[in-house]
């Protein structure tokens, strides 16, 4: 049997429309799950700062300069990107931290 191309553009329209609808339910799902908060964002830079502590009582100052550079600059990268995204005071601040210490809500 020969399906008008009404029918055709019909299924391919419904397709489409359960393709985007999957995609969007996935997409949630992915955003819910990386999803991070101030707390967790202050429980990373509790670890990130005792684990400075460790790694000075056994490598010294300078392996802790390089570690907590690191981290001060992937802080100011973010606090630079949501600021040219039109962040502005406290917030962009807030946001750069959650940004950089977020991960803190998978410890």
């Amino acid at each position: 049997m020969e399906h008008s191309s009404f029918e055709q553009e019909n299924a391919e329209g419904a397709a489409r429309a359960r393709y985007t609808q999957d995609m969007r339910q996935e997409r949630h799902a992915v955003r819910e799950a990386l999803r991070s908060d101030l707390p967790a964002a202050h429980l990373g830079l509790g670890a990130t700062v005792i684990a400075l502590i460790v790694v000075a009582c056994f490598s010294g100052p300078r392996w802790t300069s390089i570690i907590g550079g690191g981290f001060a600059a992937w802080f100011l990268l973010a606090l630079t990107v949501i600021r040219l995204g039109g962040g502005r005071g406290q917030d962009a601040v807030r946001r750069a931290h959650i940004a950089t210490f977020g991960w803190g809500n998978w410890i």
